[in-house]
C-alpha cells in the first residue's frame, strides 16, 4: 500500500478557517433563518474595479481572435505586468527592484508556502505568535518541525510572542535563526512596523545570514506616510529578504487570483557543501517546473490596477474598508472593549470580555449575535483571549454587526 507524508498527521485537528466554516455550517443548518453576518476570513465583498473588469473583458476578446490569442504565458508572468509592478510598487518608492525579480503567481498564500521548496530542512525558523497559520502549517507539511505540544506550538520553531505588552512588535531573537516570517501590516493583529523597526530586522538578518519572508499583502491599507510599504525600502534588504504581495485585498482579486513574489538577484543561500547558491535561480527553476503561470485575462486585469482609473478606484475601495474598520474600532471601544489595529490595516484585534476564551467568544457571537469573527487562539497560543474582526464586508453589515455585538457585550 502507498505510504503517506506523515508530516500531515502532525497538523492540529483542523486548519483555522475550515474549523470556523464547520461551526458556522452546523449553526446555520440548525438555525436556517438566522441572519448571520461574517466578519471572519479576510475575503473582500465589493466588486472588482471597473478598470480591471474592462481590461479583462478586452482580454477575453483577445482570446477569441487568432491574431491576439494567447496560449501558455511566461511562468514568471508577462513582462508588461512585471514592469508595471516594478515601476509603481517599488521604483516609485525608491526601491531598487527590477521587473526580472518579480514572479507573478496565483496567490501570496500559495507562494509563502511554496517558497519552502527551495530551502533545506535543517533551517531554524522564527514565527511570531500569534501568526498567520499558513506559515506554521506549511512548515509542518514540509517536515521542518516536530510535533505540537498541548498549547499547539510545534517543536523546531522559534515562537516570538507579540501582545499589547510589546505593542505587537516581535523582539529580535537573541539567538541565530535562519528563516524569519514577518507580516506588516500584520495579520491578525493589524499592527504596523516603522522603518527603524524593520531596519533592526534587516541588520539582524544580514549579520546572521538569515532570510526574511516579508508578507506585505495588506500594504495598500497603509495611510501613514512614515510607515514602509515594502521591506525593500529598508537599506540592505536586497541581501536578506523575499517579499510576497497580492492583488486580493487592494483590488478584490480573492476570487480572480493574482499575486507576486519578489526575489532579488544576488540573494544567496548555502548548499550542503557550504557553497553559495543564488535563490533567484532556484525559485525560477521551481516556478518553471511546477507552475504554468497566471492566465492572460487575469494578468491584464492586474495590469489595469496601475492605470489612472484603476488607481483611483482602488483608492476608493481601500478607503471604504478602512472606514469599516474605523466603525468597528469606534463602536467596540465605546462599548468598553479593548481594541487594537484597524488604522493602517483592515483587521481589528479585540480583547475578549473577561472570563471568555477566544473560542468561547466566537461561539457566543455566533449564537447570540449571529456574527462570525476569528478566534485569536487559532493564530497561536499568544492569541488566546483575543479575537479578530475583519473590515471586509458591506457597510450595512458592519454597522448591523457592531450594533448586535455592543447590545450584548457592552462592558
Amino acid at each position: 500500500m502507498a505510504t503517506v507524508n506523515d508530516n500531515y498527521l502532525k497538523l492540529k485537528a483542523g486548519y483555522l478557517f475550515p474549523e470556523i466554516a464547520r461551526r458556522v455550517t452546523a449553526f446555520t443548518e440548525a438555525n436556517p433563518d438566522a441572519p448571520v453576518i461574517k466578519l471572519g476570513i479576510g475575503d473582500v465583498t465589493e466588486p472588482l474595479p471597473q478598470a480591471c473588469r474592462d481590461a479583462m473583458i478586452a482580454a477575453v476578446n483577445d482570446m477569441g481572435d487568432r491574431d491576439s490569442f494567447k496560449g501558455y504565458g511566461p511562468e514568471q508572468g508577462y513582462l508588461w505586468l512585471r514592469e508595471a509592478i516594478a515601476a509603481n510598487d517599488f521604483k516609485a518608492r525608491g526601491c531598487d527592484i527590477d521587473a526580472s525579480e518579480i514572479f507573478v503567481s496565483d496567490g501570496a498564500k500559495c507562494d509563502s508556502g511554496n517558497i519552502l521548496d527551495i530551502f533545506g530542512h535543517d533551517n531554524t525558523i522564527a514565527v511570531t505568535d500569534p501568526v498567520y497559520p499558513v506559515y506554521v502549517d506549511t512548515n509542518v507539511m514540509a517536515g521542518n518541525t516536530g510535533d505540537a505540544d498541548d498549547s499547539g506550538k510545534y517543536g523546531g520553531l522559534t515562537y516570538i510572542p507579540i501582545s499589547a505588552d510589546n505593542d505587537f512588535m516581535a523582539a529580535i531573537p537573541d539567538t541565530k535563526v535562519d528563516l524569519i516570517y514577518l507580516c506588516f501590516p500584520n495579520n491578525p493583529t493589524g499592527a504596523t512596523a516603522t522603518k527603524e523597526q524593520l531596519q533592526a530586522w534587516v541588520d539582524y538578518a544580514r549579520a546572521n545570514g538569515s532570510i526574511i519572508f516579508f508578507d506585505a499583502a495588506y500594504e495598500a491599507f497603509i495611510t501613514d506616510d512614515s510607515i514602509p510599504h515594502s521591506i525593500f525600502e529598508i537599506e540592505g534588504a536586497r541581501d536578506c529578504a523575499i517579499e510576497f504581495r497580492s492583488f486580493s485585498k487592494n483590488a478584490g482579486f480573492t476570487g480572480t487570483r493574482c499575486a507576486f513574489t519578489v526575489v532579488p538577484k544576488g540573494l544567496m543561500g548555502k548548499a550542503a557543501d557550504g557553497s553559495d547558491v543564488e535563490l533567484w535561480k532556484l525559485w525560477n527553476r521551481r516556478q518553471c517546473t511546477k507552475f504554468n503561470g497566471v492566465s492572460y485575462v487575469v494578468q491584464r486585469g492586474a495590469e489595469a490596477v496601475y492605470s489612472e482609473a484603476g488607481q483611483a478606484q482602488i483608492k476608493e475601495l481601500i478607503a471604504f474598508y478602512l472606514e469599516n474598520a474605523a466603525i468597528v474600532r469606534e463602536q467596540l471601544t465605546a462599548a468598553g472593549m479593548e481594541v487594537f489595529g484597524g488604522v493602517n490595516a483592515p483587521y481589528v484585534w479585540v480583547k475578549a470580555p473577561a472570563g471568555l476564551t477566544s473560542w468561547d467568544f466566537f461561539d457566543k457571537l455566533l449564537h447570540n449575535c449571529n456574527v462570525v469573527g476569528t478566534p485569536g487562539s487559532g493564530f497561536g497560543a499568544a492569541g488566546e483571549g483575543y479575537f479578530r474582526i475583519s473590515a471586509f464586508n458591506s457597510r450595512e453589515n458592519v454597522v448591523e454587526a457592531m450594533k448586535r455585538i455592543t447590545d450584548k457585550f457592552s462592558v
